[in-house]
């Protein structure tokens, strides 16, 4: 045995696996928690150790940016197969070269025709159905400890309804027969044992589907069949519910999302376009023509961070034969981060700043986005 060898304090197996040498795990934990999760993806190279605490078993790190009220922005997107099945939950990091994380799924295997909303880190999974039967359960994501729990059952069942988060409670609406009495209704989220109340809401303004919900300056729009509808919980009860405007009600085509005070929505015509609602006008964002394709399927948005995230069902452009052969069975996901000015005359100047596309390669060939949504973790 060498002098070297004799000396050392520790022997080299007693370190092996460690996330940082010569630091304890917990003071390691702390350290690395305090970095940005922009970081993660150049970490989890570093080691195995790292790679296996940031892609596999990211609980006690979280746990630990949990006490220290460190969270950043994320996507969590499900992907629905193409056969009947429940869709699968992936968390994507918004930085290029991250694989998807798949999630854990939810324990009652609704459909794609659930409501999804966000608080904070939790995700809130509202209807669906079961077996072809519109279901009343309220699933509930914690995206930091990856588990999922029941929340109170919805007082109507529902599927393809309207839901958001409101200051302090979560609403739904629709996904119900017009002539239920709790057509529109509201939980209480900083109670434990709250039950779900109703809204009242007109008859004339009542519709069964809602393709799409966003909330904004505190109310909530939401598109349905015929029209669209907007709800005002700071008004009088009489003067809560209204339609939209035609000009807010033509432009909208299903998924959206707010951005500094801006609804985005992307169109048939493969334009990305903004509804200002003071001056009640959509506008192209420009500049978007050469660094996009022209036609995105199954694109939707989200607002991560006040950016706008554009996320589309790709294809593989692969150039070895047998990689293209091997991912040509597998989904491909794009985004793009698109950073928006507002100029003069309410035009919008859109740039992206980073695009990435990712292989989903536990998904088969055919599957779709159903959903996707931003959340801090």
């Amino acid at each position: 045995m060498s002098a070297g060898s004799a000396s050392s304090p520790h022997p080299p197996g007693s370190i092996r696996g460690s996330l940082i040498p010569v630091l304890p795990d917990d003071l390691a934990l702390h350290c690395l928690a305090l970095l940005p999760r922009a970081a993660h993806p150049s970490l989890a190279l570093v080691s195995r150790a790292l790679h296996d605490l940031l892609c596999c078993h990211p609980e006690p790190l979280l746990a630990v940016r949990r006490r220290l009220r460190r969270s950043d922005p994320h996507i969590i997107i499900s992907v629905r197969p193409p056969y009947p099945a429940s869709p699968r939950f992936f968390l994507l990091l918004p930085n290029p070269g991250w694989p998807p994380l798949p999630l854990p799924s939810p324990p009652i295997p609704v459909s794609c025709s659930s409501a999804v909303a966000a608080a904070g880190h939790r995700l809130f999974l509202v209807g669906g159905s079961v077996a072809g039967i519109p279901a009343t359960s309220v699933q509930i994501l914690d995206t930091r400890t990856r588990s999922w729990s029941i929340g109170p059952r919805l007082s109507s069942p529902r599927e393809f309804a309207a839901a958001a988060v409101l200051p302090g409670v979560l609403f739904v609406a629709g996904g119900c027969v017009p002539s239920s009495p709790f057509w529109a209704e509201v939980l209480d989220l900083a109670s434990p044992c709250a039950k779900w109340f109703p809204v009242p809401s007109p008859d004339h303004l009542r519709e069964k589907w809602m393709h799409g919900c966003v909330s904004l300056a505190g109310k909530v729009l939401a598109v349905a069949d015929r029209g669209g509808l907007l709800y005002d919980p700071a008004a009088p009860p009489g003067e809560a519910w209204a339609p939209v405007s035609p000009a807010l009600d033509m432009g909208w085509k299903g998924r959206a999302a707010v951005v500094g005070g801006i609804l985005y929505s992307y169109d048939f015509m493969g334009q990305v376009k903004g509804y200002d609602p003071d001056a009640d006008a959509w506008n192209t964002v420009e500049g978007l023509e050469k660094e996009l394709p022209r036609f995105l399927c199954g694109a939707t948005l989200a607002n991560v961070g006040g950016l706008l995230y554009l996320v589309w069902e790709g294809k593989f452009k692969g150039k070895a034969s047998n990689e293209e052969g091997k991912a040509k069975g597998m989904v491909v996901i794009e985004w793009a981060i698109i950073e928006v000015m507002r100029v003069e005359e309410g035009r919008l100047i859109g740039k992206v700043i980073s695009r990435d596309t990712i292989l989903f390669t536990d998904m088969p060939k055919g599957s779709a986005i159903t959903h996707c949504i931003a959340l801090d973790l």
